[in-house]
């Protein structure tokens, strides 16, 4: 199995394919409106301003399972997201990320790159890098801020 076989469910919960994010980086990225790492929404933005016109995309998938920290509906997080940090990047369905009913995408993810503690996502804001030919190239913890990836960013954009 390939990243691009796989399907997740945007906001409206309807099925988008990953292969529509071929040829892309993506910055794969589960979030939540309550936690402190949220902040880093406003990195994300900024990454996605700077980057988005050269074939890079941020996918956010927002997760309920650390702390109950996204409590919301998919409209009230979207809501949350775009007033309070202004955020234009691609927002699906809240996800699990662990466990029985652990989104594929996130089972695929996990098996690509290992966690430095097992391979569960430990916290809100796990970032994992894909370059454009769909390959998992990084896992980055919460504490590892947006700003920090810009770097490797470049490079994959411009390999």
């Amino acid at each position: 199995m390939k990243l691009y076989d796989l399907t997740v469910r945007n906001t409206k919960n309807e099925e988008v394919s990953l292969s529509s994010f071929q040829g892309k980086v993506l910055l794969i990225v589960n979030t939540a409106t309550g936690c402190g790492f949220t902040p880093q929404y406003e990195g994300l933005e900024k990454l996605y301003q700077a980057f988005h016109d050269q074939g890079f995309e941020i996918l956010d998938f927002p997760c309920n399972q650390f702390g109950n920290q996204a409590p919301g509906t998919n409209e009230e997080i979207g809501q949350f997201c775009t007033l309070r940090y202004h955020t234009t990047f691609p927002r699906f369905s809240k996800i699990d990320v662990n466990g029985k009913n652990e989104d594929p995408l996130y089972t695929y993810l996990k098996s690509e790159q290992k966690g430095t503690l097992g391979n569960n996502i430990k916290w809100n804001f796990t970032k994992f890098l894909v370059d454009r030919e769909g390959n998992v190239v990084g896992r980055f913890a919460p504490t590892v801020k947006p700003e920090e990836l810009v770097e490797k960013i470049e490079a994959l954009l411009k390999a």
